[in-house]
């Protein structure tokens, strides 16, 4: 008798990519024209504030189809974790579930949101699985909002919308966990010798951080 061996990692990586996430249509979150980069918000992009567009318009939707879908933004927290005058560079595995960004350096701890993560109307409180996730930290942070982050020149970025924030830790005991491939706290100036190899999101956010 035939058998037929099933590969456990591909399984869960199906479920994962087949999960509800939270989306919102790209007309909702730019009425008018979007931009590229960086930005805070304001009422000349988003027509009204930004949180409460998409408490009113988001939808959850897998995955899988959303990763082609042009019309829809999928809504990712990124957090940037900074200690005294270093920031947390991370290295994504060569496997990654992100085919896309596999072996690419990030400055970014985010992901998608699920429903279930949504218990207040607090992005930065819909980060914390995430953060938890993939990172070892048992220190105490402040939060602060950076911008909204858009980038609409490659299929990854099209598909996606960041609202970026930076936690200044009182420690540097941070490390990461499984997800990744590794992790360091480096300066401004070392992070540019990693600029070249950065998947563009953190491309941009070290532009702005400069």
């Amino acid at each position: 008798m035939n058998t037929q061996k099933i590969n456990l990692n591909n399984v869960s990586e199906n479920k994962k990519q087949d999960e509800n996430i939270l989306v919102i249509k790209r007309d909702y979150l730019f009425p008018k024209s979007s931009f590229q980069g960086l930005q805070k918000p304001s009422e000349s992009v988003f027509g009204s504030d930004f949180l409460y567009v998409i408490m009113a318009k988001k939808e959850f939707l897998p995955r899988s189809l959303m990763e082609q879908d042009f019309n829809y933004k999928q809504v990712i927290p990124y957090l940037i974790f900074k200690h005294e005058e270093k920031y947390f560079l991370m290295q994504r595995k060569a496997k990654a579930s992100e085919t896309r960004l596999q072996s690419k350096y990030s400055l970014g701890i985010g992901g998608h949101i699920r429903q279930e993560d949504i218990r207040t109307e607090d992005i930065a409180q819909w980060a914390n699985r995430e953060f938890l996730e993939e990172i070892d930290y048992s220190g105490k942070f402040e939060i602060k909002f950076l911008g909204i982050l858009n980038d609409d020149s490659n299929d990854v970025g099209k598909v996606h919308v960041g609202f970026v924030y930076l936690l200044e830790g009182d420690s540097s005991e941070i490390y990461v966990k499984e997800e990744l491939e590794s992790g360091v706290l480096l300066t401004i100036e070392e992070l540019h010798g990693f600029y070249d190899r950065m998947e563009p999101w953190s491309k941009i956010v070290l532009d702005f951080l400069k």
